[in-house]
């Protein structure tokens, strides 16, 4: 990436140097305005020197390193020589986007607008192409808003299409290695493939028509394969179909026989419906003869039927009298029986007025006896009263002792007042210890929880190194040093803002790192993790110096000039081996964290504070210091989003919430001992209030109880006084309750009386009844049996009729079936209703059997033997002559296709000749200039056509084969076999074998060299010179950042001097001419 710092660029053109020699060296600049500006622009006529299609002028606005400057090469061979980092290949840069060339052809930055110096909004470059009549001149601005280029076309504008269409009719391929080598794709060349560098030769150096020539024949051939494979295959189709048509004229003789058994299947089942109806017709006759039998039987059986209806008639008419005169007795008895049942409930309410009577005296006496005791109980009571009455004391003596204990519980309760007090005191000092408590737990736990955080990322991304932080803290007791857990949780950002620095300054393998004060103890964890566990996991090992303690080479209130606000190692808190580690290994103490303000000077910032790493708001610098210019070069990047550090912890307030925490726990346990102690003292006072209150209970019951004792006495006595009064005579009551039992009992004698006569008076009725029930039953017996010999009859006769109906129904079935089965044998042999067999039907009918049996038994051998004939239809006949057509047909298209066929090859053979001749006589040139440069060097190089099968076109391909050892054999060149200098050689004589064959307008190599020893070097020099600067070549242009000293140097080539650095002249203040003047008058 280009430096920040300001760059002017110059571009002096030698037209004759030597190595150190002094020659007339005309120098020439010139200034012109932003490229793409019209003002006065007319097109120039085109030079003869210079070939259709190469660069008259190059020029570039705030492009790379840039600001403007204008290149006019020669058109021969152009050295463009300049120091490392000067803007060499940025000229390169601006040929390949000016030519409508793509940002991966350079392989320096994937989109067009990184190649605007930074700071602008806008880049242009311009580019002067010699044409007949007149120069074509191509303009390309590029814009870093959108990333997007506008095209002008002799400052009109126009469109990328446009002027890739100009570029390609000028045969101008940018894309092509073997015209535009780029510097940072002269590794991929010894990478092509034999294939990609015969195409890329052929587009370079081979006629027009040649690299079409081969993709008609790749086109053409694999047409003709795929003609071929085709044929094959309708060969192979042809010969199935026709073994399959064979198979199937098999199949339709099959069938031809198969229809011979349907035709004689189809006339048995003609017969078949006549054979049966004639059956079924013979049957309808016979039940019309048993139908007319059974009607004359009914009408016998209904004229015996009439005489036993009338004798039925007798019978029920007798029964209904005796019926009558059972329900009359029947009423009687039940009438009789209720009476009875009214004497009896009656004797049942006398029985138990009785017992009442005797219930009521045996009350009487269990009541006077339980007075008798009432009355015993309350004279003993108040005796033992009068008797307690006479110990009890008189009230004189209590009231002192009353009134003491009285004094005693009144002091006994200030001083459990006081005692509560201080227990609530205590309480409410403890509930808000234990609020305060709470608070601080839950700020202790957002703590906890903002660690879990930052463990929760540790196993989302780094499992393992989740699983050997878990074995490290159960196992810290193995290691003799203190053990640091990884840097991504050791780390405490003060302000969140800040992790991104952090973030992007320590690599993402040392943020997962372990941290261990001791190699020893590193070497125990990464034993187990590594070795047992098979972990994959991260351990460093810090300084055994306190790096910690390093201070910065500034101050950093110097900075704040250039918005820098601190120094990393002041934006987090890390354990002494972590800070150490991380001022030892990445100079946190020493790298400056600015902002915006830092951002916007920062060329200034770069030049005066000499800082190696610093960071603005959202971009990380990295200067260096050039080792040929010694000026300072920057590089930039932007700043990563924090992932890790996001989470921060104020470790210095967790460490003020443990102390305050445990200071509350002090203080809790305090008060819960002096809360133990005032319950103590509380339930000793509680046991002495309760003492003192039973003392005066005591004292005021013996006041009272003489008061109470005399109460109840007097009470007792009214009680008994009243029992007294309530006394029964039992005597009177046992008299009163025996003269009630006599009276109810001469009631009881009467009832009884009465009940004996209905008793008598029901067995009377109910044997009259028995009598009628029994002359009852013989008559339903007698009528019974005639109506059985009648039911006997009326089955018969209902049997008969069924059987008539039966036979009626019978009759009307097989009357309907003949009609039916007549239907249908006329439907099996195609006749109308009623219409007479024909004469040409009636013969092959008559000649099969006449009986059901006969033609089932034929019918089942013809089906049989048709069954043999499976998977037989009609349609075999028809696909079978379909068949044929089709074989007929691709038998044609076989022949069409193998004349097509013949057509290609005649085709691939004309272009083939067309194209392998020309192509083994290019070759053969590029092996005779190859190999005569290589023999020049005392090296040993071919150039081949190579291919495995000539057949082939798309294996084709261009094998380079070297030997620069005479100890050593040709060996072909790849990107693995031979040295870097080795390929850089090989690939450069290979251009400049191209060079003289001279299609392509210009090529472009940029710093091929890099890699070759001085003595290749010199050599490949003299071969470009004298191979670029033949006449009638194509231009050239050759970029180096160094040349050796008395190198060979030609008329014709141009030596363009690339300079930088603050202090250069800008070009429209260049004058060549003015410098050579003044040199000659400091000349003697």
């Amino acid at each position: 990436m280009a430096t920040p710092a300001k760059r002017k660029s110059r571009v002096a053109e030698a037209g004759e140097g030597g190595g150190g020699g002094g020659g007339d060296n005309n120098c020439s600049t010139q200034s012109q305005g932003p490229a793409g500006v019209e003002g006065g622009w007319r097109r120039r006529e085109a030079d003869p020197a210079f070939v259709e299609g190469s660069i008259v002028r190059i020029a570039m606005e705030n492009f790379l390193t840039y600001d403007n400057c204008v290149v006019y090469p020669g058109p021969h061979l152009n050295m463009i020589v300049g120091a490392n980092g000067t803007g060499k290949s940025s000229i390169v840069c601006a040929l390949c986007l000016g030519l409508a060339g793509k940002p991966a052809f350079i392989g320096r930055a994937d989109k067009v607008g990184h190649y605007v110096k930074r700071g602008c909004d806008k880049g242009a470059v311009e580019i002067e192409v010699s044409k007949n009549p007149a120069n074509l001149t191509i303009t390309r601005e590029i814009s870093v808003a959108n990333n997007q280029s506008t095209w002008f076309i002799n400052k009109k504008p126009s469109t990328l299409k446009m002027v890739e269409d100009q570029i390609s009719a000028l045969n101008i391929q940018v894309g092509n290695l073997c015209q535009f080598l780029p510097q940072d794709k002269v590794g991929e060349f010894a990478k092509l493939s034999k294939i990609e560098l015969l195409e890329a030769t052929e587009k370079s150096v081979g006629p027009p028509e040649m690299y079409r020539f081969h993709c008609e024949l790749k086109n053409y051939r694999n047409r003709e394969l795929e003609l071929k494979n085709a044929l094959l295959e309708k060969n192979s189709s042809l010969e199935k179909m026709k073994q399959k048509n064979a198979r199937y004229q098999q199949d339709v003789e099959r069938y031809f026989e198969y229809k011979r058994h349907q035709d004689k299947i189809a006339m048995l089942e003609s017969k078949r419906p006549w054979v049966i109806y004639d059956n079924v017709r013979k049957q309808h006759e016979e039940v019309k003869i048993n139908r007319d039998r059974q009607k004359a039987e009914l009408k016998a059986l209904k004229k015996a039927r009439s005489p036993m209806m009338q004798q039925i008639e007798e019978a029920e008419k007798e029964c209904q009298i005796l019926d009558s005169k059972i329900r009359e007795k029947t009423a009687a008895i039940k009438e009789t029986s209720e009476k009875c049942k009214q004497q009896q409930d009656a004797l049942e309410r006398k029985d138990k007025e009785i017992e009442n009577v005797k219930l009521d005296l045996r009350k009487k006496r269990e009541a006077e006896m339980d007075r008798q005791k009432r009355i015993q109980n309350t004279r003993k009571m108040i005796d033992d009263w009068n008797n307690e009455l006479k110990n009890i004391d008189s009230t004189e003596n209590i009231q002192p002792q009353m009134d003491s204990v009285t004094s005693a519980l009144k002091k006994l309760q200030e001083e459990r007042a006081n005692v509560d007090g201080r227990i609530n005191d205590n309480h409410r000092q403890k509930e808000n210890l234990l609020q305060e408590k709470r608070g601080v737990a839950d700020r202790i736990e957002q703590f906890e929880n903002l660690m879990n955080m930052k463990e929760e990322k540790l196993r989302g991304r780094f499992r393992d190194t989740h699983i050997a932080l878990l074995w490290l803290r159960q196992n810290r007791d193995r290691f003799k040093r203190r053990v640091c857990e990884p840097m991504m949780l050791e780390i405490n950002m003060r302000d969140h803002r800040h992790a991104k620095y952090v973030e992007n300054h320590i690599s993402s393998n040392d943020m997962r790192a372990f941290v261990f004060e001791i190699q020893e103890d590193m070497e125990i964890f990464l034993k187990e993790v590594h070795d047992n566990q098979k972990l994959k996991v991260n351990a460093v090992c810090a300084p055994s110096e306190a790096w910690d303690q390093s201070k910065p080479s500034k101050p950093i209130e110097e900075l704040h000039r250039y918005g820098f606000f601190s120094y990393m190692r002041e934006l987090f808190d890390a354990p002494s081996p972590v800070m150490s580690y991380l001022c030892h290994q990445y100079r946190v103490h020493e790298v400056a964290i600015g902002s915006e303000k830092t951002r916007n000077m920062i060329e200034r910032v770069i030049k005066e504070t000499k800082l190696r790493q610093l960071y603005t708001a959202e971009e990380r610098y990295a200067i260096k210091i050039s080792p040929y210019t010694n000026e300072s070069i920057s590089s930039n990047t932007s700043l990563r989003p924090a992932q890790y550090l996001t989470v921060t912890v104020d470790a210095d307030k967790r460490i003020q919430l443990e102390n305050q925490k445990n200071e509350i726990n002090r203080q809790l346990q305090s008060l819960e001992s002096l809360k133990a102690d005032l319950v103590e003292k509380q339930k000793q006072l509680e046991h002495r209030d309760n003492e003192l209150r039973q003392q005066k209970k005591e004292l005021l019951d013996k006041k009272n109880k003489k008061k109470q004792l005399e109460s109840k006495i007097s009470m007792k006595y009214d009680s008994l006084k009243q029992m007294e009064q309530d006394a029964i005579n039992l005597e009177q009551e046992t008299e009163r309750a025996s003269s009630k039992i006599k009276q109810i009992n001469t009631e009881k004698v009467k009832l009884v009386a009465e009940f004996m006569q209905l008793i008598k008076t029901c067995i009377t009725l109910n044997k009259q009844k028995t009598a009628l029930v029994l002359q009852n039953t013989t008559s339903v017996f007698h009528k019974n049996r005639i109506e059985a010999e009648c039911k006997a009859a009326v089955v018969q006769i209902r049997a008969v009729e069924n059987q008539l109906m039966e036979l009626e129904e019978k009759k009307r079935v097989l009357l309907e079936r003949c009609k039916e089965l007549i239907r249908k044998a006329e439907q099996a042999c195609n006749l109308q209703p009623d219409q007479k067999i024909p004469e040409e039907l009636s013969k092959p009918l008559k000649a099969l059997p006449d009986t059901l049996d006969e033609i089932d038994a034929l019918l089942n051998e013809e089906r049989s033997r048709a069954s043999c004939f499976t998977g037989l239809s009609p349609s075999i006949v028809e696909e079978c002559k379909k068949r044929k057509e089709e074989i007929a047909q691709m038998t044609l298209e076989l022949e069409q296709g193998k004349k097509e066929l013949d057509n290609y090859r005649q085709n691939i053979s004309k272009v083939k000749e067309n194209w392998l001749n020309p192509l083994k006589e290019l070759v053969e040139q590029i092996n005779e200039r190859f190999s005569s440069f290589f023999r020049s060097m005392q090296c040993v190089g071919e150039v081949d056509l190579h291919t495995e099968n000539e057949e082939e076109y798309d294996k084709y391909g261009i094998r380079i084969r070297v030997k620069f050892r005479s100890s050593t054999q040709l060996h072909e060149l790849t990107q693995h076999h031979q040295s870097g200098g080795e390929k850089s050689v090989s690939t450069m004589l290979y251009l400049m074998a191209l060079q003289e064959i001279n299609r392509c307008p210009f090529r472009v190599v940029d710093e091929i060299n890099q890699g070759m020893d001085p003595v290749n070097e010199r050599r490949v020099f003299d071969v470009v010179v004298k191979t670029a600067c033949k006449e009638s070549t194509s231009q050239y242009f050759f970029i180096t950042p160094k040349l050796l000293q008395d190198l060979t140097y030609d008329k014709k080539m141009t030596v363009l001097l690339v300079y930088n650095g603050s202090s250069m002249l800008e070009s429209r203040k260049w004058n060549l001419e003015g410098f050579r003047r003044r040199r000659r008058r400091f000349q003697p």
